[in-house]
């Protein structure tokens, strides 16, 4: 990570290119921050996907989480959608996460495994 004065001394828009990215300093459209970062977290997958129930910062509510899907973030969100299809509720995808409410562990397990994933229920 480049220090702060580095940071604020940064070119951020150029009249002939338009905006910077403040990471690699390329304009936006040439930009591949996006795709490195996304294989990166691809390569750092073990191919065992996580199913948990988590409640905490939730003000009580609880949430199944699904983690470690070795999917591209657009497959994911496809993915997500259908597993919200199946169990009737909401959710969401956050950073490689899919969240779904309520606690569908049991079904959400079988429908991976049913998929070709190994799954694992993680936490209590």
């Amino acid at each position: 990570m480049a220090s702060l004065q580095d940071q604020l001394r940064g070119l951020v828009y150029s009249t002939e290119h338009g905006e910077t990215c403040p990471e690699c300093r390329q304009p936006i459209a040439d930009c591949r921050c996006t795709e490195q970062a996304e294989q990166a977290r691809l390569a750092a997958l073990d191919g065992i996907v996580r199913i948990r129930r988590e409640t905490s910062g939730r003000k009580g509510k609880g949430v199944t989480t699904v983690s470690g899907v070795p999917l591209p973030a657009d497959e994911l969100k496809a993915l997500a959608k259908a597993l919200k299809k199946r169990c009737g509720t909401g959710g969401a995808v956050k950073d490689g996460v899919i969240e779904i409410q309520g606690d569908h562990r049991e079904s959400l397990k079988a429908e991976l495994e049913a998929r070709g994933y190994r799954v694992k229920l993680a936490g209590g």
